[in-house]
């Protein structure tokens, strides 16, 4: 059996690097895909999904080296899934809803910013990066 999944979108914030016990590198960063559509009352809706990804290895330090928040990104790897449920990890907000988050362990991650993109301020908005920083805030990790 083989699952794979493979999201385009931008980095939430600055990747943290750490190293486990036995000295391999881990980088784990937040990525936000958006997507808008029109639903049945002919509103313009858009909807951020947000996936926290893990690197591992020579691709966790180059991860880490170069990724910024804002940076745009494609991320190739497997879901995550929480033990306890068998699908996304769940948990309580701070203003106490129900949330949801997406893990990704990355096997191939593409940088699709250019230097100067991700030198810049980051996306604050639009069709780039219609994330903002309250929803990644809300993020417990």
């Amino acid at each position: 059996m083989f699952s794979t999944v493979i999201i385009v979108g931008n980095v939430g914030r600055d990747p943290e690097m750490r190293y486990t016990p036995s000295g391999q590198a881990v980088t784990s960063f937040s990525v936000a895909t958006n997507r808008q559509y029109t639903n049945n009352n002919g509103e313009s809706v858009k909807e951020t999904t947000w996936f926290r990804v893990s690197a591992w290895g020579k691709q966790a330090e180059t991860c880490n080296q170069y990724l910024r928040k804002g940076s745009k990104v494609l991320v190739e790897g497997r879901l995550t899934c929480d033990p306890a449920t068998g699908g996304p990890r769940i948990w309580k907000a701070q203003d106490g809803s129900s949330r949801a988050s997406f893990e990704v362990s990355s096997s191939t991650v593409r940088f699709l910013s250019s230097r100067n993109e991700t030198e810049g301020a980051a996306p604050s908005g639009g069709e780039d990066g219609g994330f903002t920083d309250q929803a990644e805030d809300e993020i417990p990790f």
